[in-house]
């Protein structure tokens, strides 16, 4: 990976977010040229898809090279956990560095199974890709424990959704770029009429939002979930967002239907592969978005979700805190550093960054604290300026590490 690639990384996790974001993790920002084959690939027709295929892993048995920020948080890796707990992980990290992109034709593992690739949609790009997990379009959610809550939490969130909402100026005052759109030009391809309001992002809670929407944050965090992100995401009248891949397979997405115009009539849909569902209110929904998908609000009104991205279920625990880790390794430099006083501390500020806020102590505390600054380094203090707050998450933002 070159230091110009890894510059490009560090700068996307240290600036920005966006939607789901459109979530992709491993990838690295692509060169204006790169973005462009980039875009022709996740929009293309499905014959131009299925002729295009990669199931074929390079060979990843040599490290990466300490020399590189890469490597270093390879090794940084290797030393928080057992080798043999985390090689998925590790393959993944060096398929990033190899420039690997995953290109299947998944049908065969529906239910039913489709078998012609040129006629089905069923197409997964995952360029952050962990071997083994399985690919569906909507997963079975009867048997998670947690979709049960967040569904039984249904009419408490949208309450305060809907209160909290129905004043822009506090919101706009308050909040932390709300409603946010796309980040890149690639992004805004999709569609123009997504815009997000953060309550987590890649395990880090955004306070003041939080603060906003205690009890929906509460809810989600009661839950169990296993979410990675959490937002608000609206889509406006008689738009819709064209067909793309997420970029990544090992994150998964759920939408709670908060606020659904002509509800149960069929005019806002989500499609994933060759399956097609309508959001319907109080209902939860759970999809592989690294499968090409596309949304449809056919209404003259607002649609709002609450959209959650959370660990693939076929990931084991020690695998999820090593990807964990990596998120937080691109966020906080220290955590590979070699030195132990600037790793204490670059730890500490992780612990703060996934601890649950307390909404209560946050009204009384003043809205300050360590923050990330591209220039200062570690610790610098950041107080409550919108200008130099984290971008909230838009309509995509380019394949950068947990975008």
């Amino acid at each position: 990976m070159t230091s110009n690639a890894i510059s490009k990384l560090v700068l996307l996790m240290a600036a920005s977010t966006s939607h789901a974001r459109f979530a992709s993790s491993f990838v690295i920002l692509p060169s204006p040229t790169a973005t462009t084959a980039t875009t022709t690939t996740f929009l293309a027709s499905t014959s131009a898809a299925s002729s295009q295929h990669n199931t074929i892993l390079p060979d990843t048995t040599q490290p990466l090279s300490p020399q590189t920020f890469a490597g270093q948080i390879e090794r940084a890796l290797l030393s928080k956990f057992e080798n043999e707990d985390v090689q998925r992980i590790v393959t993944s990290w060096r398929l990033l560095d190899k420039d690997y992109e995953h290109r299947e034709f998944v049908g065969p593992q529906q239910d039913p199974p489709l078998m012609d690739p040129e006629s089905s949609k069923c197409h997964q790009l995952a360029p952050s890709y962990v071997p083994g997990l399985r690919a569906k379009t909507f997963w079975d959610i009867d048997d998670i424990d947690w979709s049960a809550k967040l569904r039984d939490s249904y009419d408490v969130i949208k309450e305060e959704f809907l209160r909290v909402t129905a004043d822009a100026d506090k919101l706009a005052r308050e909040g932390n770029n709300v409603w946010s759109g796309a980040l890149t030009e690639e992004a805004s391809g999709y569609g123009e009429g997504w815009r997000t309001l953060v309550l987590l992002d890649k395990g880090s809670w955004d306070k003041e939002n939080v603060n906003l929407f205690p009890k929906t944050a509460k809810a989600v965090h009661d839950s169990g979930i296993p979410a990675t992100e959490v937002f608000f995401a609206s889509m406006k009248p008689n738009t819709d967002i064209k067909p793309h891949s997420d970029f990544t397979n090992f994150v998964l997405t759920s939408h709670l239907a908060l606020d659904i115009p002509c509800n149960g009539q069929n005019k806002c849909r989500l499609s994933v592969g060759d399956d097609t569902r309508q959001w319907m209110n109080g209902e939860v929904m759970l999809f592989d978005t690294s499968i090409m998908h596309d949304a449809i609000n056919e209404s003259d009104e607002m649609r709002y979700i609450l959209m959650l991205r959370l660990w693939h279920p076929d990931l084991t625990d020690v695998e999820k805190k090593a990807l964990q880790f990596l998120y937080d390794a691109i966020q906080v430099p220290g955590l590979v550093s070699q030195d132990p006083g600037e790793r204490f501390m670059a730890e500490q500020m992780v612990n703060m960054m996934h601890t649950f806020p307390n909404p209560k102590l946050l009204e009384e505390t003043e809205p300050s604290g360590f923050a990330i600054d591209a220039e200062k380094g570690l610790g610098s203090r950041k107080g409550k300026k919108k200008n130099s707050k984290r971008k909230g998450k838009g309509a995509g933002g380019g394949r950068g590490f947990g975008s």
